[in-house]
């Protein structure tokens, strides 16, 4: 049979959680935690599924969820936004960027990818009929802008940029925006796809957003996540904001894809955001990043900066000449401790003998993860 993705196979996240449960590894690859959640969006999740919230939600959204959203973005990012037209809920944050791109990318068109990226654009991108264009970011995962102007022409319908940065926990500096914005003006047909689902897990940085610039309020969708941000990764729900001419494009498919995303979450979620205070949550994983950079000292890993996100990245040239696959798969196996080696998010598989480590967990596990990586 013929497929329309032939590139793609089992994802490394799928991959290297099974192999954590094979070898009864401590499971630092995937990007979720395993803490329980806010008490108070259990108590809210077990009055709602009680009340009449079981029939379709409006397409869009709940309407005060949607309101509820606009207050929060008004409140982090001083935007006003149309509730109504503005804003989609989504069935997580990857339907949100598999559903703009698909109704804003046409049979070849370019899209621009910062490498390296998260593995859901590239798809997505092909099932559009669009071309990927990839430019690799410098060693020390800052943008290379002089390979991205290059990169960009008027061919080009779409930018996908991730900030803060998965997998390497960077963030995009005042400068960055400046020249983004600069390229924006150049180029007056591009769009912004603004992956901005770690918007609130930020240490010692403020995080810039796309929210924060005129010109790219009128011409980006940014796509945001409730999973990261409240720690419901399972829930899967997420949403776009983007100007009504580009929602209105994005609502097509939308409704013919997922129609409408879960009533009892939408409803608990619309009634958490009231009170949630998202200002918290950096401090929160500040404290966790620094308490695993802490116990990481005694190792043989170079520990790379984290600006934000809730991962880690770790240069091991000091330990293997392994490839990082490789060297991943060996960790599994004998150190029991599984990671996700960075080459699986390169268009070329460039392999920098570098690994992401995920430090969203419990006290005890990154206590015991990093006293046998400490070992090696």
């Amino acid at each position: 049979m013929q497929t329309k993705l032939p590139k793609v196979g089992t994802t490394i996240f799928t991959t290297m959680s099974k192999m954590a449960m094979d070898y009864n590894a401590i499971n630092l690859s995937q990007g979720f935690p395993n803490f329980p959640i806010d008490p108070q969006i259990e108590a809210l999740l077990q009055k709602n599924s009680k009340e009449n919230v079981h029939q379709y939600a409006p397409m869009a959204g709940l309407p005060m969820l949607l309101e509820g959203l606009a207050e929060l973005i008004h409140k982090q990012y001083k935007r006003n936004i149309d509730p109504s037209s503005e804003l989609l809920v989504t069935a997580g944050a990857t339907q949100g960027i598999f559903t703009a791109i698909q109704a804003l990318v046409n049979i070849g068109d370019e899209v621009v990818v910062i490498d390296p990226a998260y593995d859901c654009y590239d798809p997505a991108i092909v099932l559009a009929g669009g071309k990927a264009l990839h430019v690799a970011m410098n060693a020390d995962f800052t943008i290379d802008w002089r390979l991205l102007r290059e990169a960009v022409s008027q061919s080009t319908r779409m930018l996908i940029l991730n900030n803060p940065h998965n997998p390497s926990g960077r963030m995009m500096t005042e400068s960055d925006y400046d020249q983004l914005i600069e390229l924006m003006e150049d180029h007056p047909n591009l769009l912004l796809l603004s992956d901005e689902v770690y918007e609130f897990i930020t240490f010692e940085t403020p995080h810039r957003s796309a929210h924060d610039h005129e010109l790219l309020q009128q011409r980006s969708i940014i796509v945001s996540s409730f999973g990261k941000t409240f720690h419901l990764t399972g829930w899967k729900i997420g949403y776009l904001v983007a100007p009504e001419s580009i929602m209105r494009e994005i609502k097509k498919v939308h409704q013919f894809l997922v129609f409408s995303v879960n009533s009892v979450a939408q409803k608990t979620l619309a009634d958490y955001i009231q009170t949630a205070d998202v200002s918290s949550l950096g401090n929160f994983y500040q404290s966790k990043r620094d308490q695993f950079q802490q116990l990481m000292q005694g190792s043989k890993f170079e520990l790379l900066p984290s600006e934000g996100t809730y991962f880690q990245t770790a240069r091991y040239t000091r330990i293997s000449d392994l490839s990082d696959v490789q060297f991943c798969e060996w960790l599994v196996k004998e150190v029991g401790v599984a990671a996700i080696p960075l080459s699986v998010f390169y268009d070329d598989h460039c392999d920098f003998k570098t690994v992401r480590f995920c430090f969203a967990k419990t006290d005890d596990t990154l206590i015991q993860a990093a006293q046998r990586l400490c070992k090696i």
